[in-house]
Order: C-alpha cells, then sequence, then structure tokens
C-alpha cells in the first residue's frame, strides 16, 4: 500500500492508518515539481542577491550578523546539524519518530522550505525502510521549531549520529554501508530547514490524540460497568437533562452510556439510592468535558501538521525569504498543556470510582473479595492508581506558561511545548493504567451481582476480559493482572 504526498489534506486518522498498517509513501509529481521548483528559485536568488539571507548566507540565531561566504554554505548546514543534536533523556519511540519523518516531509513537500529533492527522498527511504533515528526527548524550547531532536532526526542522513534498523542500533555512517547510500549532501539553507519546524512536538501530539479517542472511548464503557456494578442509577443520563446544557461532549457521553445500558437487567432493579456519587453521577459532565477538549485539540493540531512551519520560508511569488515564526510552538503548546489536563481528569474520576467499588458499600464486599481481613482482596489497587493519578496532577502543571531566553536573548520567548508533548505522553500512560484497574474492579464487582446480568454491550467486554484476567476467590499477586488488564484495553 502507498500513500502519496501531496497538497492534499492530511488527516490524523490517515496518518494513524499509514502507520498501523505499514503503508510506503512517495511523493506527487505535484510535490516533485514544487521542490524542485523552489530549489531552483533560491539557488537564483542567492547568486544575484547582495543583502544577506538569513540562515542561508549568515549564521543562526544571535549570529545571524556574521556573513557566509559561498565556499562555506554547505559547511554552514552541516556544522548546524551537528551542533545541535545536544539531545538527553529517554528516546522518543520509535512509533513517535516515524510520525514525526512523515510530518518534516509533507512540510517540505509543499515547496517553501528549499530544499533539494534528493534531501527529501532519502527521508522518504529512511520511513519505508522502516529506519528510526535515534531522537531524544529532552532538548527542545518549541521555539525555533524543535531545534534538537530534528537534528538527531537528521543527522543519519549525512553518515552521522544513531539510528534502530532490523531491530539494531547502529551508527548512521554503518546504515549507510548497509544500504549502500551515500550521505546527503546539504546545500545551502537545507540544514535550517530541516530543524526549523514542529514536527517533534506534532508527532507527540498525533500519537496522543489517536490514544486519547482511544481511551474516551474505554473510559465510558468502564465508568459503565462501574455504575451497573455499583448499583447505579441511569436517572442522571437521561437525555432532556444534558439537552438543558447542551454542551456536546456532555450529550454525546449520555446518549453513548444509555446505548450500552440497553438490555441491562441490573439497571431496572429497584434502586434503594435516591442519588450516587459525582463520580458516577456526573460521568457526562466530566467525560464530555475530556471530549470536547479532545475535539478542540484535534482542530489545532490538524492544523499544524498540513502548514509550513520552519524559517526562513522561501516564497518565490513574493520574491523573498521571509525570517518570520511559523516555527514558535505557542499555537500547539497550550493546547497539549489542555489535553494532559483533560486525559489527567478523566483518570482523576476513574480513581475515584475505583475508590467507591472497594469501599464495602451497597452490598459489595470490602476490597472486593468474600472473605475479607485474612484477604485483602483489591485494596492496594485503589493505592497503585491514587499514585499514578498524583503523578499525572503534577504533570498537568502547563509547561506553555514557562519561558527561557536563549541564543543570547536574540530567541527571549519560547513556547517549552516540547516539554507539553512529552509530559503529555507520560499522562496518556498513566490514564490508561488507571482506566485498566477500573475494569480490573469493575469487572470483579460485577461479579457479585449475579445471577443478575448486564446489557449485552457490557457482558459482552466483560466476557473478552474474563479470557485474560479471572474472578479472584482470594489474594493473587496483582501486577500481572493489571499488566494484563492494560494490554487488554491496547
Amino acid at each position: 500500500m502507498i500513500h502519496q504526498i501531496n497538497a492534499e489534506h492530511l488527516t490524523i486518522e490517515r496518518i494513524d492508518e499509514i502507520i498501523r498498517k505499514g503503508y510506503k509513501i512517495e511523493l506527487s509529481e505535484d510535490a516533485r515539481k514544487r521542490i524542485v521548483r523552489c530549489r531552483k528559485y533560491l539557488d537564483e536568488k542567492i547568486e544575484r542577491e547582495c543583502e544577506p539571507i538569513y540562515g542561508v548566507t549568515t549564521g543562526f540565531g544571535s549570529l545571524c550578523k556574521v556573513s557566509i561566504g559561498a565556499d562555506q554554505l554547505s559547511e554552514l548546514q552541516v556544522n548546524l546539524i551537528m551542533s545541535h543534536a545536544c539531545g538527553v533523556g529517554e528516546r522518543v519511540p520509535n512509533d513517535i519518530v516515524k510520525i514525526m519523518i512523515l510530518l518534516k516531509i509533507q512540510n517540505m513537500s509543499y515547496g517553501y522550505s528549499g530544499c533539494k529533492l534528493d534531501t527529501v527522498e532519502r527521508m522518504i527511504d529512511f520511513f519505508n525502510n522502516d529506519v528510526y533515528p535515534i531522537v531524544y526527548m529532552q532538548g527542545s524550547l518549541g521555539a525555533s521549531g524543535d531545534l534538537v531532536p530534528l537534528a538527531h532526526l537528521c543527522l543519519p542522513m549525512l553518515g552521522m549520529g544513531e539510528v534502530e534498523f532490523q531491530g539494531q542500533r547502529m551508527t548512521g555512517a554503518e546504515l549507510l554501508k548497509k544500504m549502500n547510500w551515500s550521505p546527503i549532501k546539504l546545500a545551502s539553507k537545507e540544514g535550517l530547514a530541516l530543524l526549523n519546524g514542529t514536527q517533534n512536538m506534532a508527532s507527540f501530539a498525533v500519537w496522543a490524540l489517536i490514544n486519547a479517542k482511544r481511551l474516551s472511548t474505554w473510559a465510558d464503557k468502564i465508568a459503565t460497568m462501574s455504575l451497573e456494578a455499583f448499583d447505579g442509577r441511569i436517572d442522571p443520563f437521561t437525555h432532556t437533562v444534558h439537552m438543558l446544557r447542551p454542551h456536546k461532549g456532555q450529550i454525546e457521553t449520555a446518549d453513548y452510556i444509555r446505548q450500552l445500558l440497553e438490555g441491562s437487567e441490573l439497571i431496572k432493579q429497584p434502586k434503594v439510592n435516591v442519588q450516587d456519587p459525582y463520580s458516577f453521577r456526573c460521568i457526562p459532565q466530566v467525560h464530555g468535558a475530556v471530549k470536547d477538549t479532545i475535539n478542540y485539540v484535534y482542530s489545532v493540531i490538524d492544523r499544524e501538521i498540513n502548514s509550513v512551519t520552519d524559517n526562513p520560508i522561501v516564497c518565490e511569488n513574493e520574491d523573498a525569504v521571509i525570517s518570520a515564526g511559523n516555527f514558535h510552538g505557542e499555537p500547539i503548546a497550550m493546547p497539549l498543556d489542555f489535553l494532559s489536563i483533560a486525559l489527567s481528569e478523566l483518570a482523576n474520576i476513574s480513581e475515584r470510582r475505583i475508590y467507591r467499588l472497594v469501599s464495602g458499600t451497597r452490598g459489595l464486599p470490602s476490597f472486593l473479595v468474600a472473605n475479607p481481613g485474612v484477604n485483602s482482596g483489591f485494596m492496594i489497587t485503589q493505592y497503585t492508581a491514587a499514585a499514578v493519578v498524583s503523578q499525572s496532577k503534577t504533570l498537568g502543571m502547563p509547561a506553555s506558561v514557562d519561558s527561557i531566553p536563549s541564543s543570547q536573548d536574540q530567541e527571549d520567548h519560547v513556547s517549552m511545548g516540547a516539554n507539553a508533548a512529552t509530559k503529555l505522553y507520560k499522562v496518556v500512560y498513566n490514564t490508561e493504567k488507571v482506566l485498566a484497574i477500573e475494569l480490573f474492579n469493575a469487572a470483579q464487582a460485577l461479579d457479585f451481582r449475579r445471577p443478575l446480568k448486564s446489557s449485552p454491550a457490557i457482558e459482552a467486554i466483560y466476557e473478552a476480559y474474563r479470557k485474560i484476567v479471572p474472578f479472584l476467590k482470594e489474594d493473587q499477586v496483582m501486577y500481572t493482572h493489571i499488566a494484563h488488564s492494560i494490554e487488554f484495553l491496547r
């Protein structure tokens, strides 16, 4: 299967499909023409221009006043990539690296970056052959784009840096030799085009949004199972209630949960309690707000991945190479922080439902075991969920409220969007863990309601889950069951 890089709108769903199904990519004829035409224009402009062009015939950042001779333009670009490869910390996962390559190719295909065709095609070679440059999570300020991670992404094309290929870690030089590829020889402006841009932040965002939508759906299903196990009421999900406060996500959540409950014996049972705690009663309001946040962030990232975000921008129609600020991460830094907060809340309310299930109320045994005392049962699963939720709350502190000037104060306001992105990455996994623990508890609690059954939709989830995680009659080692629960959600 082949995906053609062109000027058509690239959706997050399409990216997910390309990565999951292992598509190869190629440039459309129009994209090839745009790249070639832009490069030709830039070469001609350099030849005839007397005035310095930032990053093309000058140094970078606060060195923008230093002119570079024609015989050093290629060396300038290579030095840029080498000197900017200052990443530290954990590796960026391969699936996110692959999205990063795809988005960088998409950005350069519009014909405003000034890259040579062979440079773009080598990135396509990396993508199509599952070559994963070793990129590190820390180092980007999210301002002049993602300079540090993108430097690591591009080093191997020059025969430097490191990659993972066919399960082995090797140097860029070893990769080129193995593949019989020559190192790319950079022309003027190319290093800057490769390093400027928001593709690191945007790739984390795409990955997070794909997973956030998945977890949002799971949260509704698991919360419905918990509601049934807790002997909760259906009244708070009445459609009329939510039409009186018509937030889209709230209405959608209430409608979906009523749909999930269709055919349930448990929900029809007479209820002793006239009200449920907020963690059950307010599922539409909280889960719905998360959905609305996901949709907002989706709209921003959808726009971002279809934009030109490097600098300077080569504008042939204006007969100008314009140094501006499309690389600045602020437009996506704040939404990424917002998504971290939303997903933290999804885990937060989930943990509260876990607490209710193990609390020994509404006819459920303490800690969800038939013989509590000698058995601690599910007591400590709530501890674990609480610990994970607490960490996510600290990660919910917005990175985008910070700025530390760099480059001798030339870059005097930065977005810290890359930190927002890597924090979000952790919050996604934390939310998945907490939801898995809620499912572990909800299925156990549901068994204490037998012989009554929930709806066909919830029972189908229960039956599938029970194939990998059993009902626990007495204490067992729990971490393996939690791990299996996490895998079940995937």
